[in-house]
Parts: structure tokens; sequence; C-alpha cells
């Protein structure tokens, strides 16, 4: 089935290149490295996972609210545009910001594949490279689950959306390895794990967040990743170093806290983009959110030693220091334990199911 006939607006091409500069890096000694760096690789070949067979892809999903999402999650949610749209109108919306969000979802990952096979061959450690491997896999199976649910179950996709095309070019054509670590592990990977809690979360649809939750617990990982080969690597960066990789998070972090809105979805519908994206932003909704996303960054940021004073009077300025004290380790492994939750429930229900 093709993509090119779900898309819910016209694309000029299904391909983007660019120039992703790279450096590859051979190491023949095999039996040294990151000791923590091997635990991990160890881990990840364990949860690998089919998706084919730990979905269960026959539940179906409701045309005009795939997700079963409440409508208080909107954050047009009981304002006068909201109130003036039909039933069908709010069907219509319903199925469209979930495809967008999900199409982004699938996009991302697809950008997550790319970085984590440079990483494999950019990185030095051979431990980092093993591991690298093993997530290369996960954000393959991850690209298929959601293509999966955008094709058999929404029947309705959206391009990239401008704000994460730019993300990603921006992470993915620098040279130096620890980069797209950075860009990739720390940084989107963040925005991701806020944006899949929410569905995992608040999806009324087992499908919809069981996939969610099993790509968040491979996700933990990837930045259990990037967390622990960053953390050996800025100690030994020169001040000029440190101070040119925390501008570049201070950068994206502005960038991913306020370009990313459904400016495609309100134009289709027919709405002023410019008023609902400003109303979008405001919404105690995407207050939530970022409060997500920041959860997520800021203690990892912290963790990894890109703390000076740049970072921490970006973070005061933007109200979220408090979340500098989160236990990443714990955080992280709470992730696991609701995947692992997800798996009895859907069991559960199987064999209710059955009888």
């Amino acid at each position: 089935m093709s993509t090119q006939r779900i898309y819910a607006l016209p694309i000029e091409t299904t391909e983007w290149k660019f120039d992703g500069a790279t450096e590859i890096q051979f190491n023949w000694e095999y039996d040294d490295g990151s000791d923590a760096l091997l635990e991990l690789y160890d881990k990840g070949k364990k949860q690998q996972w089919d998706a084919s067979s730990r979905l269960d892809w026959s539940l179906e999903l409701d045309r005009e609210n795939p997700m079963a999402l409440k409508d208080e999650a909107l954050s047009i949610y009981n304002t006068d545009y909201w109130r003036k749209m039909t039933d069908k109108e709010k069907g219509w919306l319903r199925q469209n910001l979930q495809a967008n969000q999900i199409s982004q979802f699938m996009h991302g990952e697809q950008g997550a594949l790319i970085a984590t096979a440079k990483i494999v061959g950019t990185v030095p450690d051979m431990n980092a490279k093993f591991y690298a491997a093993t997530q290369v896999m996960d954000e393959a199976r991850h690209v298929e689950a959601y293509k999966r649910l955008l094709h058999e179950k929404f029947d309705l996709a959206y391009p990239i959306n401008p704000s994460l095309k730019t993300l990603l070019e921006q992470t993915l054509t620098d040279r130096r390895w620890d980069m797209t670590y950075l860009g990739m592990q720390v940084l989107i990977e963040g925005l991701a794990l806020a944006a899949f809690q929410s569905i995992r979360d608040k999806a009324g649809n087992t499908l919809a967040s069981a996939v969610n939750a099993y790509v968040m617990q491979d996700e933990a990982r990837h930045v259990s990743f990037g967390r622990l080969a960053l953390r050996e690597y800025y100690p030994h960066l020169s001040d000029a170093e440190r101070d040119e990789r925390e501008q570049f998070v201070v950068e994206a972090l502005y960038f991913m806290r306020d370009r990313f809105n459904n400016a495609e979805v309100w134009e289709r519908l027919g709405l002023p983009a410019d008023a609902l994206n400003e109303l979008h932003y405001n919404s105690k909704q995407m207050a939530s959110f970022r409060g997500r996303l920041f959860s997520r960054v800021v203690p990892t940021v912290k963790d990894i030693g890109l703390w000076g004073e740049r970072v921490q009077k970006t973070f005061a300025e933007m109200g979220v220091m408090d979340y500098a004290n989160i236990d990443v380790t714990e955080q992280l492994a709470n992730d696991g334990k609701v995947a692992e939750d997800f798996d009895k429930k859907m069991f559960i229900e199987k064999a209710i199911a059955a009888e």
C-alpha cells in the first residue's frame, strides 16, 4: 500500500536528500571500552520484540477518534472555534490531529533510524558500536509499528512537519559523532518520550496505548545510551567546545518549545492558522506537554555535564529548573515497567476475548 495514497496533503517527492557530512571510525581494539555500554548492549539484545506478534492488530479503532482520546486533551477544546464546529467537523478534527501526530512519530523514528546508523560508523568505542547496532533495529521496528498504525487503522497520514525536518537536518549534518548523540539521543528522544507518554497514558484504545508504551521501553534505553557515552566524553572537552554544545542545546530547546504546532490541520479545516497556533501555544494542554518535555530533557542535560551558566540561566528563565532534581535512572526504569504492565494487560484482554 502506497503512503502517497493516504497523505492528507500533496507532497512534491517521497524522498529527501542532503549532505550528511560524516567521518567514519574503525576500531581494531575489540575488547576495550565502556563496560556500562556493554551491559546496555546485552540488555538491548534481550529486549528485542516483534511488532507483528507483541501488538494485537485485530483491535479496531474508531475512525473519528482513533486513539479514543478525550476532547479535553485538544488545545482548542471549549473555545469559540470548538463550539462553532458541527459534530462532523469535530470528528474530522480528532482524526486529522491524531493522524498528524502519529505521522510525525513515524517520520521522527526514521530520522532516529538514520541517525543511529550514522552513530555505528562514527562513534569510536566498540561497545558503543555494538549497542548502536541494536538501536538501529529498534528504530526500524518503531517505523514499522507506526506505519502499520497509519496504513491499516488510520488510513491517513501527514508529511513531515517543517520544524521536525529542521531539527533532524541540524542533527544529521554535523560531522562530530557526539553532536549526533546530543541532538538525537538527548533532545529529539526527550521530545519523543514526552509525546509518546501523553498517548500511552491518555489513549482509551489499547492498541494505540500499547504501541507507544513499547516504543518508550526502547527509547528509555536509547536515552541511557546517550547519557553513558556523553557523560564519559564531555569532561574531556575544552571550555570552548563545551560552550558550543551548550549553545546548541539552548537553541534547540527554544525551537522545540516554540515551533511545534498543527498549522497544517487548522488550514485544512479552514481555520486561521496563526490565531490557532497562538491559542495552541498558550493552552493548558501545551503547558502540560512542555512540562513533560522538560522533565525528560533538563535532568539528562545536567547528567551529561552540559550545566554551564548559559544552560542554567535558560532553564531558569523557562521556569523549569525544578526538573533538574529528577532521578533520570528511576524515570527511565519506570518506562520499562509500564511496558511490562501493558504486556500483562494485553494478555488478560486476549484471554477474556477467547472465553
